[in-house]
């Protein structure tokens, strides 16, 4: 199976990851949210994915379990290595463990404190490193120096056939969906997502949401090829790869509806909503789908069925008060 072979990307292919990943991966919550304000908002019906609940806290264990397992038994033993600002890194560990064998990891020292924290309790040995591209060189290094499996935080078909079991969850728990809202970071989750709803219900929606300080796969999609940023500026780490790279964006090209862009405080006021009206404290990256589906998303969602995905909930009690002070004024804005 090739790395950037879309046509190895079909709905059996996916079920059958699905299926042989399910003997770990938990089945995570699809639950109704019902407020008078969401009803005034949207109208329709909300549904939230809880990715929050996958183990190691965000949806990555499903991509990195996905790689690791395809790795072969001769190369085990040389262990994996990863590069991520946090939550790839915890997700790899666990794999790691999973599959039995170790991970030395390559983390940003602006990796949020919990996140590292919890790398360590998987196991990781951890290089913390400043700066994007040292961190993707010394694993680069790691990978050729040591023979270890360098496991991607999100290009190639493997990351999203284990992504993709979250679209075929969606789709299993509400099947006439009228269309799912995912955050984009590098592509990896939207990618398996997409193709997932996307071949069980052709008529669902797939809307992507991208902070306007992290836009690559906006601006890929609109020059018709990856792009890489010169610089980013969001809160949202989770959603701050600096580039598209070729399989995700040929994926999300093919089976992505659009793509809209918020700012860090609606971001900040989509965490606000999760946490005071769904009575979930998330992530930046799991607060901009709900602030998209609420803010520039809202008159195409208007009476449908949708399918918000809460991708992750990795972060420290002190920096998430913070945020929720950022997003209040700001929420009025977004839902009025």
């Amino acid at each position: 199976m090739s790395e950037n072979d879309l046509s190895d990307l079909t709905l059996n292919a996916i079920r059958a990851r699905y299926a042989e990943l399910s003997d770990v991966i938990v089945h995570t919550p699809m639950i109704r949210a019902s407020s008078r304000l969401f009803d005034k908002v949207f109208g329709g019906e909300l549904y939230l994915k809880l990715e929050c609940f996958q183990h190691t806290g965000t949806f990555k264990a499903r991509g990195a379990l996905s790689v690791a397992r395809t790795i072969p038994e001769s190369d085990l033993a040389r262990g994996i290595t990863a590069a991520s600002a946090g939550n790839h890194a915890i997700a790899a560990a666990w794999a790691a463990r999973h599959v039995g064998t170790n991970a030395k990891v390559v983390m940003q020292t602006t990796a949020n404190p919990f996140r590292v924290t919890m790398a360590k309790a998987e196991g990781a040995e951890l290089i913390m490193l400043e700066g994007g591209a040292a961190v993707i060189g010394e694993a680069q290094r790691l990978a050729r120096d040591e023979g270890r499996t360098f496991i991607h935080p999100f290009e190639g078909i493997n990351t999203t056939l284990g992504a993709a079991g979250v679209g075929v969850e969606m789709m299993q728990s509400v099947p006439d969906l009228d269309a799912v809202v995912v955050s984009v970071g590098g592509g990896g989750l939207i990618s398996g997502v997409a193709s997932a709803a996307k071949l069980i219900n052709p008529d669902c929606a797939v809307y992507g949401v991208e902070p306007a300080g992290a836009d690559s796969m906006s601006r890929s999609l609109a020059m018709g090829a990856p792009v890489t940023l010169s610089s980013i500026d969001t809160i949202a780490d989770s959603l701050a790869p600096p580039m598209a790279l070729p399989f995700g964006f040929s994926v999300v090209r093919r089976y992505v509806d659009d793509i809209v862009t918020i700012t860090d405080d609606e971001i900040c006021a989509g965490m606000v909503l999760a946490q005071e009206h769904c009575k979930l404290a998330v992530e930046p990256a799991a607060g901009a789908a709900l602030a998209a589906a609420a803010g520039p998303l809202r008159a195409r969602l208007k009476g449908k069925r949708i399918g918000v995905l809460i991708c992750g909930a990795n972060i420290d009690h002190s920096t998430f008060c913070q945020l929720l002070a950022r997003g209040a004024p700001a929420v009025a804005a977004l839902v009025e």
